[in-house]
Parts: C-alpha cells; sequence; structure tokens
C-alpha cells in the first residue's frame, strides 16, 4: 500500500480567495499557487486542481500503456502523452481529453490502438474519474 499527500493553504472566499499548494510528501513539488481565477481561464502564472489532474492523469495513463504494451511484448521506447481536462464554473469537469503518440520497435496499430483503450479504462485515475461524462482517447504510431 501506498499513500500520497499533499498540503493547501487557503485564505478568503472561493471567488476572491487564493491558496498555495505548500507541499506533496515525496517533496518533488515546491509551492504553488491556485485561486478561482486561474479555474476560469485567467491563470497568471497559477495553477489548478484541474492542471494537476491532467498531469497526473496523463502520467496514470501512460504507465498503464507502457506496461500493457510490455505485457504484449512490444514494450514502446516512447510515450507522448497529453490530457486536457475541461471545467465548466457551476457543473465541475465534464470531459477528459487523452491523445498519445507512440513509437517503439515492433508496435503495430490495431494492437497499440487495443493496448491504449484498456490503459483509458483501466489505468487507477480513470476508474477514480468514472464519474466524468466523457474520456476521450486519441493514439497513434509516429
Amino acid at each position: 500500500m501506498a499513500e500520497s499527500t499533499a498540503h493547501v493553504t487557503w485564505s478568503g472566499s472561493l471567488m476572491e480567495g487564493s491558496g498555495t499548494i505548500d507541499s506533496v510528501g515525496s517533496g518533488v513539488l515546491g509551492e504553488l499557487p491556485v485561486s478561482w481565477t486561474a479555474r476560469t481561464g485567467e491563470t497568471g502564472g497559477q495553477t489548478t486542481p484541474e492542471e494537476l489532474l491532467a498531469a497526473a492523469h496523463a502520467a496514470c495513463f501512460s504507465m498503464a500503456l507502457s506496461h500493457g504494451l510490455a505485457e504484449a511484448g512490444t514494450p514502446a521506447e516512447t510515450l507522448d502523452t497529453t490530457a486536457t481536462v475541461t471545467f465548466v464554473p457551476g457543473t465541475g469537469i465534464t470531459k477528459i481529453a487523452l491523445e498519445v503518440r507512440g513509437t517503439g520497435a515492433g508496435l503495430e496499430e490495431p494492437a497499440f490502438l487495443h493496448a491504449a483503450e484498456a490503459a483509458r479504462t483501466g489505468c487507477p485515475l480513470s476508474k477514480a474519474l468514472a464519474s466524468v461524462p466523457e474520456i476521450t482517447l486519441e493514439a497513434s504510431l509516429t
């Protein structure tokens, strides 16, 4: 079992306030400012929960895909993954779009697409985010 932690300090109301992601358990992230205005498109050098979620989902998906390809005997040399999280104020997260480009000797498109779809539905973050109305995938070999 592994547990991951993060500590955040928030001051003020939702609309006028702001916060800081002060630390994460691993220590690999320094302080990151967050605010409501960043969530609605005015980033101003601040991050958002959705941006961090996109990074986490892209990493989780890539790890799952890498594992699936290796288990099938065709490991990837590289996987270039982007996750885009759509946040609608008043509604929440409405969509996550995953896009992956892979390279590797012996990789063939049908098997790559099958492994990518399995990673889309099977990675732990995809499972945790099952309530998101739409999680799409665009996968191809380069």
